[in-house]
């Protein structure tokens, strides 16, 4: 018996080794999990390969922290020329907690020079000219605010910052109702206030956690998806993001781990075994702007045509012999054409699917925060795990995010058919499981003593992305906030002065704010561009109640006027009878932004005083198929 049947047969039941905190209980064990994890290793014997493939090394003391500085954007605070700008501006835009959490990654990393007797780094305080590191946190907030005193987005979040403890009374709910998903206020922030109100809670592993549900409210600025961002602005994000999970992390007392992943080599095959990014590539000469690998997308086309109503698909697996041997079928013809995908089986096409997740050079979830993910299930309270997975989300590279979401809106059809194929949401999770956190036969590396934690918390965290990826997806307000003052720093060069001029200077601005607050004007005329079927821009009248959609619709109706003949919401002919199939989006382009693509609930008026210089553009959604 191999040590893994062994574990399975040990595995305590799973109301007991998880807390009743999945939301399933007609499966009583961790079965799946492990037959998974020996089917893999069962692949990986057969083909004799060295699992070698996703070695990670623990970095020393005071590497962790230069890697880390680097990935947030302030590399040049730990090299021999610290006087960038660009370092000044990120930190310049950071909450309180985040510049905490910079500062203590920097004066680890001081204490590693120290060590190696190597001169010290210069300090973030010395660049903000304030004596100690709560003083800079404080400088860095009062910065913050005499730039941004005249945005309604900032005005409105320091509002809400101010009333925390109000706002978040929702968080206390009891289990089993629609709670809020605030994302307004950084989420650390968020964590602090609840800290310093007493308001921590113990650990709330309640029976039934897909009972509840959240709800993310939508303020005059509506709610922002990934891929509404232009790529300059998202860019931005991961850097914004990892600095946030790593504030959140620090409130909560939770240990963020970052693999320093070594370089592999990779085959020349090219469809198994070959990074995204190269895969992409490669798919884009094909059919420009592909965003997920074409052998992922044939792969989740094919089960789900036939695939969803089989039983047990993803749980049972198919044959690896005959796996094998179409891996080595799709190697030759999947791009010709030739390869019959109405001749495999669905087990074996799922067993193909888990293969493919598999054998990439390195994990889905990257190596380095794959153990940051699994960390997740640590945090106690549901709400935070979410809000911990949702700035891991950002963080990852785009192609790996974009293969991720097609992976999971997929496993969710799967959950969906649960009454045919008799696969829950928890058995999907178990099984998938093990592809993502069990990297390139990793099965063999798992620590002794530590089979049922990983067990549980990789489901678990599965589970979570599954059931709330709508949640998940989107790029909270506060992000979007700061990604505006770094565009709107970028622009001009700021001084910083010592701390009685800022003080003045912020005096100054506040009542200057107050005047034009007080004068502003109730409503406003605006011209929108209109880049299709129009050669003339459209004039639009704002007002407290103009929302984006109200500008699509007077857009409509002015095409209606011009011959056009609205046939649907999408759909449109024109006299001559050619017919136009369109999803019309409405853009912010310029000013504090590149690119947005706006929340068909955003209040105009409202996005006017934030981003006063920007472009309004109506555009089809680049995603959506012309049918002529």
């Amino acid at each position: 018996m191999s040590q893994f049947s062994q574990k399975r047969s040990m595995e305590p039941p799973l109301s007991e080794c998880m807390n009743s905190r999945v939301d399933s209980l007609d499966s009583l064990s961790m079965d799946n999990f492990w037959l998974e994890v020996e089917n893999i290793k069962q692949s990986t014997e057969t083909e004799q390969e060295e699992c070698n493939l996703a070695d990670v090394k623990t970095p020393e003391e005071g590497e962790a922290e230069a890697e880390w500085l680097q990935d947030a954007g302030l590399s040049d605070l730990i090299g021999e020329d610290t006087s960038d700008n660009g370092n000044i501006v990120l930190l310049s835009t950071l909450t309180k907690t985040q510049a905490a959490a910079v500062q203590r990654r920097l004066d680890t990393y001081s204490r590693s020079r120290r060590k190696k007797n190597k001169p010290p780094v210069r300090d973030v305080r010395d660049i903000f000219g304030v004596v100690n590191s709560e003083e800079m946190v404080v400088g860095m907030e009062e910065s913050d605010k005499d730039r941004s005193q005249h945005s309604v987005e900032t005005s409105d979040y320091t509002q809400k910052h101010s009333r925390g403890l109000q706002d978040f009374s929702c968080m206390l709910r009891s289990p089993g109702k629609e709670e809020i998903f605030c994302t307004d206020i950084a989420y650390s922030e968020q964590a602090a206030i609840l800290l310093k109100g007493s308001f921590l809670r113990e650990s709330r592993r309640i029976k039934d956690e897909s009972a509840l549900t959240f709800k993310i409210p939508k303020g005059r600025l509506g709610v922002t998806r990934i891929g509404d961002l232009s790529p300059q602005d998202m860019k931005k994000i991961p850097t914004l993001a990892l600095i946030e999970l790593t504030a959140l992390c620090d409130i909560l007392g939770l240990e963020l781990k970052r693999n320093k992943a070594s370089k592999q080599k990779t085959k020349e095959n090219r469809l198994f075994g070959v990074p995204l990014s190269t895969l992409l590539e490669n798919d884009q000469k094909l059919i420009p702007n592909t965003k997920v690998p074409l052998i992922l997308q044939a792969l989740l086309s094919c089960l789900e045509k036939k695939g969803l109503d089989t039983e047990g698909i993803l749980r049972v697996s198919g044959s690896q012999t005959r796996i094998k041997s179409l891996e080595e079928k799709l190697e030759s013809d999947f791009y010709t054409g030739l390869f019959r995908w109405d001749e495999v089986r669905q087990n074996d096409v799922s067993g193909l699917l888990k293969r493919f997740i598999r054998e990439l050079p390195t994990p889905l979830l990257t190596a380095e925060y794959l153990p940051a993910f699994a960390a997740v299930q640590n945090i106690p309270d549901l709400k935070q795990r979410l809000q911990a997975l949702n700035l891991l989300i950002l963080i990852l590279p785009e192609p790996n995010r974009n293969t991720l979401k097609a992976l999971l809106e997929f496993l969710s059809k799967v959950v969906a058919r649960e009454k045919k194929n008799k696969m829950n949401l928890w058995n999907v999770s178990t099984v998938i499981a093990p592809n993502l956190f069990m990297h390139k036969g990793l099965a063999n590396k798992i620590p002794e003593g530590k089979e049922k934690q990983l067990a549980e918390g990789a489901a678990d965290v599965v589970r979570m992305m599954i059931h709330y990826q709508d949640l998940l997806w989107t790029i909270s307000s506060f992000l979007v906030a700061q990604v505006r003052k770094l565009n709107e720093s970028s622009s001009r060069r700021y001084q910083f002065y010592d701390r009685r001029i800022k003080n003045l200077l912020r005096k100054i601005h506040a009542d200057k704010d107050k005047v034009e607050k007080n004068q502003a004007e109730p409503s406003k005329t605006v011209k929108v561009q209109t880049s299709l079927l129009l050669k003339d821009s459209l004039e639009v009248h704002l007002n407290n109640g103009t929302k984006a959609a109200d500008v699509l619709r007077q857009f409509q109706k002015h095409l209606s006027q011009n011959g056009w003949s609205i046939v649907n919401k999408v759909s449109l002919i024109k006299r001559n009878g050619a017919v136009e199939s369109l999803n019309l989006l409405l853009y912010e382009v310029g000013g504090n932004i590149s690119e947005h693509c706006l929340d068909p609930d955003t209040y105009l008026l409202d996005l006017y005083h934030i981003n006063p210089h920007a472009e309004w553009i109506i555009k089809q959604n680049p995603s959506f198929p012309r049918m002529l």
